[in-house]
């Protein structure tokens, strides 16, 4: 059995990872989990699998975990809190695979942690490669991890690549990838209309469930961009080598055109358990519990390239990795501070753009060669983004 560490189970991917856990018990053994601040479904993950391990970053949410688990079937389940703890739980000598699924920049250092230790990394944290980039991959290669893209569209393109394709290394035969995208909810909104869209309106995905930030990534397809730069890195392309395609079906969830003329592609329902069984049965495959695709029922596929006016924060992913250096970190932290503010109505949806563009800049391209450059780069891009925001809402 592997000894398995979730980073972010409570979260929807955590979610779907153990629901495949459940279905193979005998080949996974759950070491650690950790959650934010979801309390109460961290505890009933906790009853369920018996983790030897739960980290709540809070540490108020922490005791509060430690006293619903005392006197319970997980009593003797040890409960961490802070950051560090997430670097401690998924560095464990008994830890063979981490599932990173913590949204944002707080997922790189227990990610980047994790690669260094050696061990197998099932990565769906993008923000810990778009933020960290070379740093992040060459953690891997020294250490020996072994790197499987979680992210449906990336996890596609590692299917379609040769066999024994290793993740960040080119695969010369291949020339071009073509990463889907649905489109999100405002794929046919009239422009006029986007200054108006609220929260609510965001975060309904029309194909899949997602967290709340990740949802409004995707209505304004930073979502894309992120993976745009994951895949460059991921693949050893570059960004003119990646087409964004509108695919507003889901079915197809990227391909790989090569040199003689193939096309591969991956073909699936919309549904997250599929990726992450791959990754987690790889190199062999094992039941995930997703319906087969009813391949007629879906009759037909269509397919479009992506307005860059419609979505502008995917011209800036663009941007961000064409300039290389600080820049996708740049990039990456702007939104996640605009996403926060729009979500809590300080800005409109269309100001999240903007902000992005007006924090990128205040920023020159400089070299990523250490993490210490690109938290400073981090921390800076928050602080700037922040007096954007207080500049358009004065």
């Amino acid at each position: 059995m592997k000894g398995l560490c979730i980073l972010g189970a409570t979260g929807s991917i955590g979610v779907s990872t153990l629901d495949v856990v459940s279905r193979h018990p005998d080949k996974y053994k759950v070491i650690a989990l950790t959650a934010n601040h979801n309390v109460d479904r961290l505890f009933a993950q906790c009853l369920e699998f018996l983790p030897n391990y739960a980290v709540m970053v809070d540490s108020e949410k922490a005791q509060q975990l430690r006293d619903k688990l005392a006197n319970t079937a997980g009593s003797a389940i040890q409960v961490f809190s802070g950051t560090a703890a997430l670097e401690h739980v998924a560095t464990l000598e008994a830890v063979d695979s981490v599932m990173a699924a913590i949204v944002g920049a707080a997922g790189l250092l227990p990610t980047l942690a994790a690669a260094s230790a050696g061990k197998t990394i099932l990565l769906a944290n993008k923000e810990a490669l778009v933020m960290s980039g070379d740093i992040f991959m060459q953690a891997v290669q020294k250490s020996g991890a072994l790197l499987l893209p979680i992210d449906s569209e990336h996890n596609a393109i590692f299917q379609c690549m040769p066999a024994a394709y290793t993740a960040g290394h080119p695969a010369k035969q291949a020339r071009r990838i073509l990463l889907t995208a649905s489109g999100g909810p405002f794929r046919e909104t009239p422009l006029e209309q986007l200054p108006h869209v609220t929260p609510e309106q965001a975060v309904a995905h029309p194909k899949w469930e997602m967290g709340r930030k990740i949802s409004v990534d995707s209505a304004t397809m930073m979502n894309k961009g992120l993976e745009l730069i994951e895949a460059c890195l991921l693949f050893s392309m570059s960004p003119d080598a990646i087409q964004v395609v509108i695919h507003k079906q889901s079915i197809i969830h990227s391909m790989v055109d090569y040199v003689d003329g193939s096309v591969l592609a991956q073909m699936g329902n919309p549904d997250m358990r599929t990726p992450i069984a791959h990754a987690m049965a790889y190199p062999e495959r094992f039941e995930s519990g997703v319906a087969p695709l009813d391949i007629f029922a879906v009759r037909q596929m269509d397919f479009e390239q992506a307005d860059l006016n419609r979505f502008p924060c995917l011209a800036l992913a663009y941007q961000a990795i064409r300039a290389g250096g600080i820049m996708p970190t740049i990039l990456n932290a702007a939104n996640e501070i605009a996403v926060a503010a729009f979500l809590e109505r300080q800005i409109k949806f269309t100001d999240i753009a903007q902000v992005i563009e007006k924090t990128m800049q205040q920023f020159s391209p400089d070299a990523a060669h250490s993490l210490a450059i690109i938290l400073a780069a981090d921390e800076q891009a928050r602080d700037v983004s922040h007096r954007v925001i207080a500049d358009l809402t004065s």
